[in-house]
């Protein structure tokens, strides 16, 4: 195996590799670097993974440098290498939603993370191209309770992890159509928990007006991004029986503990 790099947007390089057992035509597992004042790494892959992805960081900036290191959800493909990462960048530190936070993360973490509220900004840095990242809460969609997204508010890029899921090994970045391809993968692996909240957050999502859909597994997208999320929305809804309806409450209420 070997991960390659592309640059997606100004200093937003997408880290890639592609594991042929996974799918037919093989499966990608991508990681997004943000190289910022305060730089990013938007998934770690697994364990398994960490040498190669640490050197693709390597390719573009020491790997000591790394700030902040978010995903999707708790998941070994998200954040396996999680701690391997946190052992080599003696700054970095792990940024998720709150809930996630009060989940799992306090005690996998090996270091504290810094949990974020909705609607919460992490400001990278920079001195001209500013980063700005949005927390936007997305529970049970695709799956998992702690479930969120990252929004790059000045590239406009979406940090989607596992929406729009393709199989295969295709470039980078495209502009084709990818609702068929999404579709495929869904219907393979039924990743996603069907419920009112699935179409319900794409929507959500597809309000933000991204430019670009940086995606875990297969091409990231930069076509309308909004049409593209919203006819998803209207898939989930009539092929595959989710019904409309509002996005669940975002966090754990006041007197509730942790679930094991």
């Amino acid at each position: 195996m070997q991960t390659t790099v592309d640059q997606i947007d100004e200093r937003i390089y997408r880290l890639s590799t592609c594991i042929p057992e996974v799918a037919p035509g093989g499966f990608t597992f991508n990681q997004f670097l943000v190289d910022a004042e305060e730089p990013l790494l938007y998934h770690t892959g697994m364990r398994s993974l960490f040498p190669l992805v640490r050197e693709a960081v390597e390719r573009v900036m020491p790997v000591e440098r790394l700030r902040w290191i978010g995903f999707a959800h708790v998941e070994a493909d998200e954040c396996g290498a999680v701690n391997d990462f946190l052992a080599v960048a003696p700054r970095a530190q792990v940024a998720h939603g709150a809930l996630g936070c009060q989940l799992s993360l306090d005690d996998l973490c090996e270091r504290p993370p810094r949990a974020l509220a909705d609607g919460e900004v992490l400001d990278l840095g920079g001195a001209g191209l500013r980063r700005r990242i949005l927390e936007v809460p997305t529970p049970h969609v695709p799956h998992n309770w702690e479930s969120h997204v990252f929004f790059e508010q000045q590239s406009a890029t979406l940090f989607c992890g596992d929406l729009v899921s393709q199989l295969g090994n295709g470039a980078a970045v495209t502009d084709d159509d990818l609702v068929d391809a999404a579709i495929a993968a869904e219907e393979l692996f039924k990743q996603t928990s069907l419920g009112p909240a699935v179409p319900a957050t794409y929507r959500r999502l597809a309000d933000l007006e991204p430019r670009t859909l940086a995606v875990m597994h297969g091409s990231s997208y930069n076509g309308d991004c909004g049409l593209l999320l919203r006819t998803l929305a209207d898939v989930y809804e009539q092929r595959f029986g989710c019904s409309g309806g509002a996005v669940p409450a975002q966090s754990l209420p006041a007197h509730t503990a942790p679930v094991g």
